[in-house]
């Protein structure tokens, strides 16, 4: 299930020999699951996720289910979430994902999506 793959990503650097690019897959992995209703594990990918108080989180959540509608209502959902590259910032150990939304409309939309490894997984900043 998507919902639990990103919390097994391995930290591995900011390396141009990597084979995977964990930080892309990671941000993939929490779009794809607010897309297709996982808004609390989207909401727990954000790196203070933790440190908020649950009413702020609860708010949150119901921010992602409006965004999710929204994009169902007015652009047909989205259909794909593709990874187009990274940037990684080897001075603030922070990584900038390039995902690539293709909604159900045919538009496709560019996001950036920063990435910031804690304890061995990447967390969305």
């Amino acid at each position: 299930m998507i919902f639990g793959a990103a919390l097994g990503f391995i930290a591995m650097g900011c390396s141009d020999n990597e084979k995977r690019d964990y930080a892309a897959e990671a941000a993939k992995t929490y779009y794809d699951s607010l897309m297709s209703g996982g808004y609390g594990y989207y909401v727990d990918g954000f790196a203070n996720s933790k440190e908020i108080p649950s009413s702020y989180r609860e708010q949150l959540i119901v921010n992602a289910k409006q965004y999710v509608h929204q994009v169902r209502e007015k652009r047909h959902g989205v259909g794909d979430v593709r990874i187009v590259g990274s940037k990684c910032d080897s001075l603030t150990k922070t990584t900038s994902v390039f995902l690539m939304l293709c909604f159900g409309d045919s538009v496709n939309e560019e996001i950036v999506v920063p990435m910031i490894e804690k304890d061995g997984t990447w967390y969305m900043r």
